[in-house]
């Protein structure tokens, strides 16, 4: 995967598939500090000791259909190329917590990436999920929950035209035009 937001959709993708319901997207860069770190947190089965203990090799899946599972051993290995580590969390029936570390400015570190449009892309085919998301860049924060959307959307789908054009405007096409920017319907 060419960018860390790939990663992102990979990661939620399988929480969904896990029967998550609630999903939070963390990101948080602090170039001060000279690190960036993304979590993932859900609520979907959760992972017995077992199968965590197996979750970062390449030929253990818990999918039916396969018999590799790249997404978390792919996520790792980009941490750590970049000078950080992954961390899971995970109990079965509770859910799961993936924090990925990187050295900001290591020179192997994979770009981000576009998180807005991984973000949109989630919403449009998973309009039943609640996902929030929180993008820190210093002293900026982006936030979208889309629980709150929805209930101000009423009736109108979240992967409308309309519920997208919303997110859209809130996710900005750049995490430095959203500094804590609030969502309303009708701006």
């Amino acid at each position: 995967m060419e960018d860390l937001s790939l990663h992102v959709l990979d990661i939620v993708e399988n929480s969904i598939v896990a029967g998550a319901k609630n999903i939070e997207v963390q990101v948080l860069e602090d170039i001060k500090k000279g690190l960036l770190s993304i979590t993932i947190i859900d609520n979907g089965a959760g992972m017995d000791e077992d199968v965590l203990t197996k979750a970062l090799d390449p030929f253990v899946t818990t999918k039916q259909d396969r018999r590799i599972g790249l997404g978390l051993p792919l996520f790792a290995e980009a941490a750590k190329m970049a000078g950080g580590n992954l961390l899971i969390e995970s109990k079965k029936g509770k859910g799961t917590k993936i924090k990925a570390s990187f050295q900001y400015n290591h020179i192997d570190r994979k770009p981000l990436g576009d998180m807005s449009e991984t973000i949109i892309t989630l919403i449009i085919g998973n309009p039943e999920i609640n996902l929030r998301y929180t993008h820190k860049m210093n002293d900026e924060i982006c936030f979208l929950d889309t629980k709150e959307l929805k209930s101000q959307l009423g009736k109108i789908p979240i992967n409308s035209l309309q519920g997208i054009q919303i997110a859209r405007k809130v996710l900005g096409p750049r995490m430095g035009t959203n500094k804590h920017k609030k969502l309303m319907i009708n701006d």
